[in-house]
């Protein structure tokens, strides 16, 4: 059990550590009340007591640095959405403007998503098909 690595925060704790465990821990409960467990449920899959959870999530106890990899792994949360950093610079997922066209996309009823998808599909095959011709065309 990692209960043994518990750290209470007191008056030596600095106040901006205070307000990164607090953060810390409502992100924790958000997270665990967002995908459908208890502190009971968590905790067991964390080794812990429930108590120690719950005060991990009102930023009452430091979160052990050890536990932030299976915690994340449990939660289905990146190290750094865990802790609140901001995203990674750098080509991960869809520009921000296919981003916003595929959500605006999900929220049009089924058949006209089927229908984009189609023209999207379509000239997908038509891109590919014309990469895969390798053939020069005189001017």
């Amino acid at each position: 059990m990692l209960e043994s690595q518990v750290i209470a925060l007191d008056a030596a704790v600095v106040h901006t550590d205070k307000t990164f465990y607090a953060a810390l821990g409502q992100r924790i409960a958000e997270r665990r009340k967002a995908i459908g467990l208890t502190q009971q449920q968590l905790a067991d899959a964390l080794g812990l007591a429930q108590q120690t959870l719950a005060h991990y999530e009102v930023g009452r106890l430091r979160v052990a640095v050890a536990l932030l990899p299976p915690l994340s792994r449990a939660l289905g949360v990146s190290l750094e959405d865990l802790l609140g950093l901001p995203p990674k610079a750098g080509k991960r997922g869809p520009a921000p403007r296919l981003q916003a066209q595929i959500e605006r996309i999900g929220a049009l009823p089924r058949g006209k998503q089927r229908m984009l998808l189609d023209m999207i599909d379509a000239a997908l095959h038509g891109a590919n098909a014309q990469a895969a011709c390798s053939c020069e065309v005189p001017p």
